[in-house]
């Protein structure tokens, strides 16, 4: 597995990644690779979209009939 190196990480994010990684019982290191992870995962998401096909509605016509469905509960 290749190991990086951040470099110029300010202070205060460090200090926070550790508060973050303390609160859940983990080291450092393993709780900045997770969050790693996840936000590399997301990288995909665009293409994963791009692959759908097109329903032909609007953005605008789903919030319209989200809103309509909220105001009939």
């Amino acid at each position: 597995m290749p190991t990086l190196y951040l470099r110029n990480v300010p202070t205060e994010v460090s200090e926070r990644l550790a508060r973050l990684a303390d609160r859940e019982g983990i080291s450092t290191s393993a709780f900045v690779t997770r969050e790693l992870a996840g936000i590399a995962r997301r990288a995909d998401n665009a293409a994963l979209l791009g692959d759908l096909p097109d329903l032909g509605v609007s953005p605008e016509a789903i919030v319209r009939d989200l809103e309509a469905d909220r105001d009939a509960r």
